[in-house]
């Protein structure tokens, strides 16, 4: 047991303990594919490149994407995640 062990909570209630650190009036969903889509692409990222990448590519594609429609969202990050998988660039 680490000494964090006792602090970790599951990822709903983190994504809430963040929800209440973000500015008042932050109304902050995610789907189950928005969810697999950026960690799939967390996963591209970090097995392709410096691992750094995972993070800073996921804040990327939700400043990018966040503006989209929920359903949009969700197939825009999983058709990056296929680009990115294919090597193509642009």
């Amino acid at each position: 047991m680490t000494p964090d062990d006792d602090r970790t909570v599951s990822l709903d209630a983190w994504l809430e303990r963040l929800r209440w650190q973000l500015p008042a009036g932050t109304s902050l969903t995610i789907s189950g594919a928005e969810s697999a889509a950026l960690l799939d692409l967390a996963r591209v990222a970090a097995h392709t490149s410096e691992r750094i990448a995972a993070p800073l590519s996921t804040f990327l594609a939700g400043v990018a994407f966040g503006g989209l429609p929920e359903g949009v969202r969700a197939t825009r990050i999983a058709e990056l995640v296929r680009s990115l998988e294919a090597g193509r660039v642009g």
